[in-house]
């Protein structure tokens, strides 16, 4: 029996084609178009990649529908209650969890590269002081190939591995940095003593005037949202990763150039902007008025934090981190009045048909913004934290793209609809 395929054919022309079919382990089967133009002429129309499998990977898989999402297998519920962020972390580099004496030896690695070269004060002293911290991870991560250029043999698995290492355990020191820079507090450095999560708020919030103790429960929160934010599929920062890096640019430039895409507010970006949608609501009895303005076609007014590209299911990173904002605001400071009108909000747009016939379900960053509040991170750095969580997952995906034998320069094509051809005209006869 054949491979399965499919046949398109060219009305215009009546030529047909057939193209094969591959089958993942799960999802949709895709149909293997890379023949396309060299057998019938013609490209396909995506844009924004809707219907487009632009790589094969193991590491993550999304059932949108369903409200699934897996690391190498693993269910994000299960991986959330039982592991944490450098076992994960593991995983997604590894494809398996390690044994106690993989994660020892792993973890320390990851401690042991916390630190970043000392010139990196002198470079962090050229932005301006008012830089969002964004701008200034932007610079710095895209820098760490200046400082640490002795392992960028893009082909050499063991380059590949300690290039990882240094981005996922400098990452915490460097978004540190950018804060305490951008507050004008003197920069902190590592504590080899703490965990990872620990270290990066020890790092943000500690003062050489007084002692820091980082509560526990800060920690498991942060911990909690890095997993969650550790991969997730082929969204924009991380096609743009793998775009970037299938130049053979070195990885510390397509990380940098992942910080870049993931800034934007339709991206990294939209926890902050509901923490703004939330203040700007104000009050729960103002909800059912900004309903309204969000349904009206004629009103710039969006809910942020509802709906998403690729889940038509409730969100399971968005039910994670629900359970976790409301434990560490109980614990901590009581009743929030934005948690209040977050929950409201979801109640009230669950039941209205509007919300439901689009499939408009929290996702994630309609509860992140309220949980990093929660432990004291400031708006500015809602997307920096983002980019600690993901740096891991854009790692492991550039790693499976540079070791994949029939990997080609990313080189989409276009729907040209520009002018004919036409003839220069001299300036004085225009």
């Amino acid at each position: 029996m054949g491979k399965e395929s499919i046949t398109i054919t060219n009305n215009a022309t009546g030529a047909s084609e057939e193209f094969p079919l591959l089958h993942p382990t799960h999802g949709p089967s895709v149909a293997d178009i890379r023949t396309l133009y060299s057998k019938m002429g013609i490209f396909t129309y995506d844009p924004g990649f809707k219907s487009t499998a632009s790589c094969k990977s193991k590491i993550t898989f999304i059932d949108g529908e369903k409200g699934i999402l897996l690391y190498r297998g693993y269910g994000i519920e299960e991986l959330a209650e039982k592991s944490n962020y450098l076992e994960v972390c593991y995983l997604l580099l590894h494809g398996e969890l390690p044994a106690k004496e993989e994660y020892d030896k792993f973890a320390g690695i990851i401690t042991r590269h916390s630190m970043v070269h000392e010139g990196f004060k002198s470079f962090l002293a050229g932005f301006r002081r008012d830089a969002h911290p964004m701008a200034i991870m932007v610079g710095m991560v895209g820098a760490l190939s200046a400082f640490y250029h002795d392992s960028l043999e893009i082909h050499n698995p063991k380059h590949q591995e300690i290039s990882a290492h240094r981005l996922i355990a400098k990452i915490t020191t460097i978004a540190a940095a950018a804060y305490k820079y951008s507050i004008g507090q003197p920069i902190n450095y590592p504590d080899n003593k703490l965990g990872y999560a620990e270290n990066f708020l020890h790092m943000m919030f500690s003062v050489p005037a007084e002692k820091y103790e980082v509560d526990p429960l800060h920690a498991k929160a942060l911990d909690l949202i890095l997993i969650l934010h550790a991969d997730h599929e082929q969204n924009a920062s991380t096609s743009t990763v793998r775009l970037a890096g299938s130049s053979e640019a070195n990885p510390f430039a397509a990380a940098s150039a992942g910080v870049g895409a993931l800034w934007g507010p339709a991206h990294g970006g939209a926890n902050e902007a509901v923490l703004t949608m939330l203040e700007e609501i104000g009050d729960v009895k103002n909800i059912p008025k900004f309903i309204d303005k969000a349904k009206n076609k004629d009103d710039s007014f969006r809910l942020m934090g509802f709906g998403h590209r690729v889940y038509k299911n409730y969100d399971p990173r968005a039910k994670l981190i629900k359970k976790m904002s409301r434990d560490i605001i109980e614990k901590t400071d009581g009743n929030d009045p934005l948690l209040e009108i977050a929950l409201r909000l979801e109640e009230i747009a669950m039941k209205d048909d509007y919300f439901v016939e689009r499939k408009l379900f929290p996702n994630v960053d309609f509860y992140s913004g309220i949980t990093y509040k929660a432990i004291r991170i400031p708006v500015n750095m809602f997307t920096v934290v983002f980019t600690m969580g993901r740096m891991v997952g854009w790692m492991a995906q550039w790693a499976e793209m540079i070791q994949d034998p029939k990997r080609v320069i990313g080189r989409p094509r276009q729907l040209y609809d520009g002018a004919a051809t036409r003839s220069y005209i001299p300036m004085d006869k225009r």
